[in-house]
């Protein structure tokens, strides 16, 4: 949101308070309070009529530094708020003088927050002797528009050549310098400026990040009120925000995930390719049945099955009750389908049409969202007389849980937990929460309780949403998809956007519908999109009113899903270790050429392409024809399918067919391959082949590949011309192929060995 008119001016109507002079400032014993006056006091009589600032800091963990600006703080302080981990660390407070000026600060691990207390407003945030960015003397502002509303606004310094990223899953250009970002869960698809997962967090590549502690709308102006700052405001009396320090992107996210959750762990079956009904297609037990034949006999390896809307009757989305004319015998079919080995998903809402017999029995019991004059608030959109479970309410949560325990009896292994962004701010919750604040915050709840319903039943590690909607901390539950894409060519490259925004919003596992979802696509974008969605953390086939089973387009459709899907299940043993990353240290499956390569400037901007894990490189194709263009960072990378070599860094122009994408290895890479590719859930351990690619001298690292319970590792060394591997838990046979060399099989028991290369 813009409040002035130019640099100099202010917006007609808009009135604003600032701070100009500190008046003083309280050290406690982890915090820093400082009280400033908006115009410079000279005598008593200024303090007359004279509004106060009050900017408080304090820190929740090392590295991690949170600043409150507040007005008036008589409000009443209503809820949501996000859930923040806090663990105290190690934080001073000083005045010491810097450079001849008195100056309070406070100090959290690597990160310094230097508070001016004479002359102009000024705070610096400070990393190693660095200033990353800094609150200046137009930068905080208390204001009031033509209309009455009061707003606190932030503008943070940006420098020169820095890029800001992040902000959630956004679909237009990954750099969000020079665009206005309003913080809000919308249900718009992908083609627009609107997102489905909005999180007011941004990331910059100068070294830190910005988490602003606020559920409801944000507004950022990312280089568009001031063009040297990023600036963020919400409507109120207070605004708090937390600077997190790097240096690298990667240390970035690291903290920010501590803060407010990292991924759980997601069951290895979850990466197989899922199979949909699609949308408004019309299936039957024996339409599903076709399917997954069909898969079977054209050896396509198939790890879930889902099952979209209509397994309900309609106008009654949600009872969670199967259509008993489509679907006479649930139980037996589910049996049926999961003697075949394959995972149950269903698609599911918050939402409870007035045809659902949840409907009567949620309205008596008050768990659903009710307006102002305690009637259950309802409209028409989505389903007709659509009411809102109210997740505040912890017996409306454990209602609806018990509604979906009776799915998971059935034989269902995971929901589709869509929807979640078309939240009313006219309601009243059960906990009394803000509707302004509940309205992105929704999601979380919904999200959550479905997930910890899954936690108790199947067990940690073996829970999974496929979910659309999201905000802070909603990675905690993955997975999460882009949401209703067209099916083209530009669509396909405005999801890849979205997914690596949301990447760098914290988010650790991201999917997408392979072929797009609106409308059907042509052979050529569906085969295109095949290696594309086959190499992503999870791999779904679905579409809005045509089914997405390969052999609708054409034979060589099967080909490329074959070929793909049964790459991706060899790649398990890597996959493994990359999602074993996402859950512990927060760093995404599918990574920006930025978090990889923070020092190439080369790679600043580039979102076209990405890393999956920290070694492989995707570039999708972006056209019918196959031409690609690729930027190749320092160093000899391998093409993992045909073995060529390229050099960068620099931009390389290939042609591909729909059997091939560009995929190359990163130089120094130790690739652990699996010994089988038909399915995802196996001991990755066993018969794993160690692929080493432009090892350099000197070169250590251990692979940590899953094995049974536990996980076998393998430490790689190269001296010279030699090369040591040394194996620790392995189960049996392993094998060890040096790029360009022969591969060395390993006999089951033997912990060491030794080649030339």
């Amino acid at each position: 949101m813009k409040f002035t008119d130019g640099y100099w001016q202010l917006l007609p109507g808009v009135t604003e308070l600032r701070p100009r002079h500190v008046d003083e400032v309280v050290a406690g014993e982890d915090t820093l309070t400082v009280y400033a006056s908006t115009a410079p006091i000279t005598t008593r009589g200024d303090t007359l009529n004279r509004p106060l600032v009050t900017v408080s800091f304090h820190s929740p963990m090392d590295g991690v530094v949170g600043v409150t600006v507040e007005h008036f703080q008589g409000g009443l302080g209503r809820g949501p708020r996000f859930e923040l981990h806090r663990s105290v660390g190690d934080v001073k407070i000083t005045t010491p003088q810097l450079n001849g000026a008195p100056v309070a600060t406070l100090r959290s691990g690597p990160l310094e927050a230097r508070v001016a207390t004479e002359g102009d407003w000024s705070v610096e945030f400070v990393a190693d002797g660095r200033v990353l960015t800094s609150s200046m003397a137009r930068s905080v502002g208390v204001l009031t528009d033509a209309d009455g509303r009061h707003f606190v606004r932030e503008q943070l310094t940006l420098g020169v050549g820095e890029h800001v990223y992040g902000l959630g899953e956004r679909f237009g250009s990954l750099v969000k310098n020079g665009q206005t970002v309003d913080i809000w869960n919308a249900d718009g698809g992908t083609a627009s400026d609107q997102a489905y997962k909005n999180v007011p967090f941004y990331l910059s590549d100068a070294g830190y990040g910005v988490f602003v502690d606020q559920p409801e709308r944000v507004s950022f102006e990312i280089g568009t009120e001031v063009v040297s700052r990023a600036q963020f405001s919400v409507e109120g009396q207070s605004l708090t925000y937390y600077v997190v320090a790097g240096p690298t992107p990667k240390d970035v996210l690291r903290r920010y995930t501590a803060l407010t959750g990292r991924p759980a762990r997601v069951p290895d079956w979850s990466y197989g390719l899922w199979l949909s009904t699609s949308f408004t297609t019309s299936y039957d037990e024996a339409t599903v049945t076709h399917f997954v034949d069909g898969m079977a006999e054209r050896d396509l390896p198939l790890s879930v099955f889902h099952f979209d809307c209509f397994w309900m009757r309609q106008f009654h989305w949600s009872d969670f009750i199967w259509d008993p004319a489509t679907f006479p015998d649930p139980a037996g079919m589910l049996s049926r389908l999961k003697e075949r080995g394959l995972r149950i998903c269903v698609w599911i809402n918050p939402y409870i049409a007035q045809r659902s017999v949840l409907f009567a029995e949620g309205k008596e019991r008050g768990y659903l969202v009710k307006n102002p004059d305690g009637s259950v608030w309802q409209w028409n959109m989505w389903q007709a007389g659509m009411a809102l479970v109210d997740f505040t309410n912890p017996e409306a949560t454990a209602w609806y849980q018990g509604k979906l325990r009776g799915l998971l009896d059935q034989g269902v292994d995971c929901f589709k937990t869509d929807f979640g962004e078309r939240i009313p701010t006219d309601v009243v919750w059960h906990d009394g929460s803000d509707p302004q604040r509940m309205h992105n915050y929704y999601t979380h709840l919904y999200n959550r309780s479905v997930f910890d319903l899954l936690v108790a039943e199947r067990g940690p590690g073996e829970a999974v949403l496929f979910a659309r909607s999201a905000t802070a901390g909603g990675q905690q539950f993955p997975v999460h998809w882009g949401g209703d894409c067209e099916s083209t060519f530009v669509s396909m490259a405005e999801s890849l956007r979205g997914g690596l925004s949301l990447a760098l919003s914290g988010f650790g596992f991201w999917s997408h519908d392979i072929g797009g979802f609106e409308g059907t696509p042509d052979a050529a974008v569906f085969k295109r999109w095949l290696p594309f969605g086959l190499l992503s953390s999870h791999s779904r086939l679905h579409g809005s009113d045509s089914y997405r089973v390969p052999w609708a387009f054409d034979e060589e459709a099967v080909d490329v899903t074959r070929r793909f899907t049964r790459l991706k299940m060899s790649l398990m043993p890597y996959l493994s270790q990359a999602g074993r990353v996402a859950h512990e240290e927060g760093l995404p499956v599918m990574r920006p050429m930025v978090l990889e390569f923070p020092e190439d400037r080369g790679a600043a901007t580039v979102d076209t392409q990405y890393m999956l894990g920290e070694s492989l490189l995707v570039a999708p194709v972006f056209s019918a024809g196959g031409d690609v263009d690729v930027y190749v960072p320092d160093g000899t990378w391998t093409s993992l399918l045909t073995g060529e070599k390229v050099t960068g860094p620099r931009w390389v122009h290939e042609r591909h067919g729909f059997d091939s994408v560009p995929l190359y290895v990163r130089p120094g890479t130790v690739l652990p391959v699996g010994a089988r590719a038909d399915r995802p859930d196996r001991d990755h351990a066993d018969g794993v082949t160690l692929h080493l690619f432009e090892l350099p001298d000197g070169h250590r690292s251990t692979s940590r590949v899953p094995s049974g319970d536990g996980e076998a590792t393998f430490e790689v060394r190269r001296e010279g011309s030699r090369v040591r591997v040394r194996a620790l838990g392995a189960p049996g046979a392993w094998a060890v192929h040096p790029d360009g060399g022969q591969r060395v099989e390993v006999p089951a028991g033997t912990g060491e060995v030794e080649l030339t290369l």
